[in-house]
């Protein structure tokens, strides 16, 4: 496959920690540009929108939008309309139907249209996932909770509408259920809890059940201090499993059998490569679906204001 050009959109925290990494130690990528309102790539050229970009430098080939998702749509129809490939930064949008537009326009553009979840790559979720194929699953209890100054501070975006709250980082842990368990599942309650000056959750509990009763419950908090927790607890007939650090370690009845060193961006960006090279889309809905359903079904209680 010929090297492809990427350039990559909105210039942040998770770009420099993650994406920039990823990519200059993957030979099937050439960075080649950078558009962001504030921030700078360096050797390459940067410009202050995607227009400008996709205006300026047509030899791109394709576009990773890492900007926040209430602001991805118009980016991504930009690219997608002028011909490039999208790798889409998780959560891939704002709405449901936005990004199944961009999948629309994507397949009538003849173009590749990735929906990257970064967790589904942790290096113990597959072992997890063969592990659950094989036993019948008595209950599931998934526990996030992380210190949303540590990880996201200052990021006032993150509080507006669209911008998820505490599902910023709890649609990871969806994003693994979703891969690992052996049926979908469904929310049939929630209970969302809103700082009195947000627009978003700072926490939320729902309940989750299959067509065979699975008793599900996950928990997702903002206001975890000391240890954080990144935890998913199966009861099964073949024993208890603990899928921990966020998908990293796999044990089984207290018994560590799986752990390895994190690839997740590396992975996501074979994984994308992959889809070019083949002509083919991945987007995946149903984790940025389990949060718009808690959206739809949740109880939502007021908290103490939040500031960071």
């Amino acid at each position: 496959m010929a090297t492809i050009n990427l350039a990559i959109v909105g210039v942040g925290k998770i770009v420099r920690d993650q994406h920039l990494p990823a990519v200059a130690a993957n030979p099937d990528y050439r960075l080649v540009a950078a558009a962001s309102r504030n921030g700078r790539v360096e050797g390459i050229d940067n410009f202050g929108s995607i227009e400008e970009m996709l205006a300026a430098v047509p030899s791109v080939h394709a576009v990773a939008l890492c900007m926040p998702p209430q602001y991805r749509y118009t980016a991504a129809i930009r690219a997608l309309e002028a011909g490039k490939h999208v790798f889409l930064e998780k959560p891939p949008g704002a709405t449901l139907s936005e990004v199944e537009d961009l999948a629309a326009c994507a397949a009538a553009q003849g173009v590749s249209l990735f929906a990257s979840w970064h967790s589904r790559y942790a290096p113990a979720v597959e072992a997890a996932r063969a592990f659950l194929a094989g036993t019948r699953i008595r209950s599931m209890r998934v526990v996030w909770k992380e210190d949303v100054r540590q990880w996201h501070p200052g990021q006032d975006w993150i509080w507006q509408p669209g911008g998820l709250g505490v599902f910023d980082p709890g649609i990871n842990a969806l994003s693994i259920v979703t891969r690992i368990l052996p049926r979908p599942v469904f929310a049939t309650a929630a209970t969302l809890a809103f700082p009195e000056n947000r627009g978003a959750p700072i926490a939320a509990a729902i309940r989750f059940t299959d067509a065979q009763g699975l008793d599900l419950a996950a928990e997702f908090d903002w206001r975890q201090t000391g240890r954080q927790s990144w935890d998913i607890v199966a009861s099964t007939e073949a024993g208890e499993m603990l899928l921990s650090e966020g998908g990293a370690k796999l044990s089984l009845d207290g018994r560590l059998v799986h752990g390895e060193p994190e690839q997740e961006y590396p992975m996501l960006y074979r994984r994308f490569a992959e889809l070019i090279g083949s002509g083919r889309s991945d987007v995946d809905l149903a984790p940025l679906r389990h949060v718009a359903d808690a959206f739809m079904l949740g109880q939502r209680e007021r908290v103490a204001a939040f500031h960071d």
